[in-house]
């Protein structure tokens, strides 16, 4: 009989693989948290080449003698004042929280009003698009 020789194999386990996995990770990340953190507000000129699919549910309007008008769904616009804004929006919100709010503004409305609407909607974290006209030609 035979006396067999177990050998004893080894394993290491090399730490570098890892190091320059988790190295990798840390750059994607930092690399793409610079892209995702959006300024607070974007306005879109009056005019623009594309139009958004999206059917908003509200609307806010301005025109050009700053009166605010707000309608939800099929509703027809109604008359407000800036303070009563707010307050409609959250109502609408609360009847449908996926709701888009659409910003119609006139073209020479100043731009602090319309800014004034988007920090409503960016305080209340309401999803809101700018309604353009097509560009012409």
């Amino acid at each position: 009989m035979g006396l067999k020789r177990r050998t004893k194999v080894s394993e290491t386990f090399s730490m570098a693989s890892m190091t320059d996995v988790i190295f990798l990770l840390l750059i994607f990340f930092m690399v793409t948290s610079t892209v995702v953190i959006p300024n607070a507000i974007k306005v879109t000129l009056p005019q623009s080449q594309k139009q958004t699919a999206v059917k908003p549910l509200t609307r806010v309007t301005i025109d050009a003698n700053i009166n605010y008008y707000v309608a939800f769904g099929n509703q027809k616009e109604i008359q407000v004042t800036y303070e009563e804004i707010a307050p409609f929006l959250q109502n609408c919100y609360a009847k449908e929280p996926e709701m888009y709010v659409a910003l119609y503004a006139d073209e020479n409305v100043p731009y602090k009003e319309i800014v004034k609407i988007l920090n409503i909607a960016n305080e209340n974290k309401f999803k809101m698009v700018l309604a353009t006209r097509p560009q012409s030609n």
